[in-house]
């Protein structure tokens, strides 16, 4: 993760699967050498498949293909989903799976919440988009609203140092952070500095949230938010209504159709004490809104994973690009202003009366329970998530026993090998025969190259 301010990049705000899945698939068909993807949510729909022929072609290709899905969100893949791409060479990860308890799943906290797309070590994408087709405008009222941005530059070394760490278990973590991969370092190719920023659950519980402060408190002019799901902290609440009272335009596009009915009770109440400081609301209606950007002065901005709420700031694994950079904060200000101006609303005011005084009453115990009954799961002990291989065979992932000694992420290109009519044990024993002549010949061409 970034601590400083990296320069020399260059970014371009992607806006819905419209833009965002050709653009990747399209550099999965070029990726050379390396692919690593982080996502919440893969599904067996069209998107999905999408995704999963372009992983299979750069496996066949040889590229070392490595996929970490949520066990929460990405639950449920089928074997034929997911045998397509083992047997390929693709390796897949799940990211804290657990079994269901009397049906119902019961790991719902802490989840990795990320969406990273990294290739060749020269090309990251960073943003809120799911690999999924409801994240297209045909799939109807339900499609959602959201932004990634492609990037290029030093800051994709960043991200893909994270991720080659990601994939490490944490017995192969050495205690000052370092990974055992080496990470690329691609060159300069624009003008904007960027920051890598990510939540977790050891030693950057608020670094998302913080860079969220500073850049409220530093702005002069102008701010604008758009998220998904904003019940934050008491402190950024702070640093909007003193942005707000000392002149500076404080806009917030927050979700006008709630997926749950106690939310508009909390909002409701956030609405008056953000309004009664200077400001100004608008609520996204034209369908579910599912961005994580913001903006401030025309200079800063930020695009990711992270919503402004407890579970993302609290508990999940989070990951944003912050960035200093005019023209993309101008691209990114057009679009926001563009859905203000032709998909929002601005929410009623608060009815006068003991009406107002009963719902703000009942307004501040709701939100209060949401803003903290995330953070009470927190102050339990935090489990060390598992990441285990997803097997091929029955769509199964890997028991403790079938992983120990394991090193995820270290598995080598696996290319394609006939599986039909073969045991797992013959299918491994071939591809097992496959990575050690790969190896062989590696090494000879080593040789040769030092010779």
């Amino acid at each position: 993760m970034s601590k400083q301010w990296i320069p020399g990049n260059d970014f371009k705000l992607l806006e819905n699967g419209e833009a965002f899945f050709p653009r990747v698939f399209e550099a999965i068909g070029q990726a050379r050498t390396e692919v690593l993807i982080e996502t919440f949510i893969l599904f067996d729909d069209k998107v999905g498949q999408g995704l999963r022929e372009a992983l299979i072609g750069a496996a066949r290709r040889g590229v070392h293909v490595n996929l970490m899905v949520d066990g929460y969100g990405s639950e449920g893949l089928s074997d034929e989903f997911i045998g397509g791409m083992t047997d390929a060479g693709v390796v897949i990860q799940a990211f804290d799976p657990r079994a269901r308890v009397f049906g119902k799943r019961i790991n719902v906290f802490r989840r990795m919440h990320r969406k990273i797309v990294v290739i060749d070590g020269e090309l990251a994408f960073v943003g809120g988009i799911n690999f999924s087709a409801d994240h297209l405008g045909d799939f109807g009222p339900q499609a959602k609203q959201d932004y990634s941005v492609e990037i290029h530059g030093p800051i994709v070394g960043e991200i893909h140092r994270f991720g080659l760490r990601a994939l490490e278990p944490p017995r192969r973590r050495r205690w000052w952070g370092k990974s055992s991969h080496a990470a690329s370092n691609p060159p300069k190719v624009g003008s904007a500095e960027a920051m890598f920023v990510v939540r977790d659950n050891h030693r950057h519980h608020t670094d998302i949230e913080r860079h969220y402060r500073a850049a409220i408190r530093l702005a002069r002019r102008d701010v604008i938010i758009a998220n998904a799901y904003f019940f934050p902290g008491y402190r950024l609440l702070r640093e909007m209504r003193n942005a707000a009272k000392r002149g500076v335009r404080v806009r917030l596009i927050l979700q006008g159709e709630a997926d749950m009915p106690i939310v508009p009770v909390a909002a409701r109440m956030l609405y008056d004490h953000l309004t009664a400081a200077g400001v100004q609301i608008y609520e996204y209606c034209e369908r579910p809104l599912h961005g994580k950007v913001a903006s401030v002065d025309d200079t800063w901005s930020t695009v990711g994973s992270s919503n402004l709420d407890p579970l993302s700031l609290a508990l999940n694994l989070e990951a944003n690009v912050m960035i200093r950079d005019r023209d993309f904060a101008g691209v990114l200000n057009e679009r926001l202003e563009w859905l203000i101006e032709n998909h929002c609303r601005q929410p009623e005011p608060a009815p006068p009366g003991s009406r107002k005084l009963r719902r703000l009453f009942f307004g501040v115990f709701v939100y209060h329970f949401l803003r903290l009954y995330p953070s009470w799961i927190g102050w339990l002990p935090a489990h060390q998530p598992r990441l285990q291989p997803w097997r091929p065979k029955d769509n199964v992932i890997a028991t403790d026993s079938e992983s120990s000694g394991k090193v995820e992420g270290e598995e080598e290109d696996q290319p394609a090998v006939p599986s039909e009519g073969l045991s797992r044990m013959e299918r491994e024993s071939r591809q097992l025969k496959v990575r050690d002549a790969m190896r062989h010949d590696a090494e000879v061409s080593d040789a040769r190259e030092t010779a």
